[in-house]
């Protein structure tokens, strides 16, 4: 079975972006590349844990009012919200209005907070992560030791929505790992990205 199909622009792609301009513009641009913005981090695991139970493609086409209900995942801003902001964020429409979800984020705020000022970055901290031998893309798993090493970590210190498989996907959209599939076109730049980029430390 192939993992990728060939699009009308003539590239080829991974199978899974099919079906929505906006799928195809997050595969071609951000899954699997490179990224050490702390914001950015934040922002994905926080949007990672919605996703639990639903498909990405929802979370995605919510990006834009997620943004702006979590002060653009600016965690200094989030650490700040009380539970006013709880019951403004349930009665929010425009974002996936689960409440333990939203406490998570708010409470994860705060986490990350300390994790800053324990190891200077997120990025510092997430990237010791990276496994050390490379993905074929062939058979991606569910989940990976990595994983389930950096699953386990952050709920100790007291991160929420950070189950092992919600963590693979974040590894994957983040660049830790190029899951893309053997034959996709975007591969190979994300493999080039990797190759130039430095792992914070």
């Amino acid at each position: 079975m192939s993992h990728t199909l060939s699009f009308a622009d003539g590239q080829d792609r991974c199978f899974w972006c099919q079906g929505s301009p906006l799928y195809v513009h997050y595969h071609d641009h951000e899954w699997g590349f490179p990224v050490a913005d702390d914001r950015r981090l934040f922002e994905k695991l926080s949007l990672e844990g919605f996703q639990s139970g639903l498909s990405w493609y929802t979370i995605l086409a919510k990006r834009e009012n997620f943004r702006a209900a979590f002060a653009h995942f600016d965690f200094d801003r989030v650490a700040q919200f009380g539970q006013a902001d709880v019951e403004r964020l349930v009665q929010d429409a425009g974002i996936v209005r689960h409440r333990g979800k939203i406490e998570a984020v708010i409470h994860n705020a705060r986490r990350a907070q300390e994790m800053v000022a324990q190891e200077g970055s997120l990025a510092a901290f997430f990237w010791r992560y990276m496994p050390g031998a490379p993905s074929t893309g062939e058979a991606v798993p569910a989940q990976t030791a990595e994983s389930q090493a950096l699953s386990r970590e952050l709920k100790r210190r007291g991160w929420k929505f950070v189950g092992p498989t919600t963590v693979y996907a974040f590894m994957q959209a983040m660049g830790m790992v190029n899951d893309h599939a053997p034959g996709c076109a975007t591969r190979v730049q994300v493999e080039q990205a990797r190759a130039a980029f430095n792992p914070p430390r």
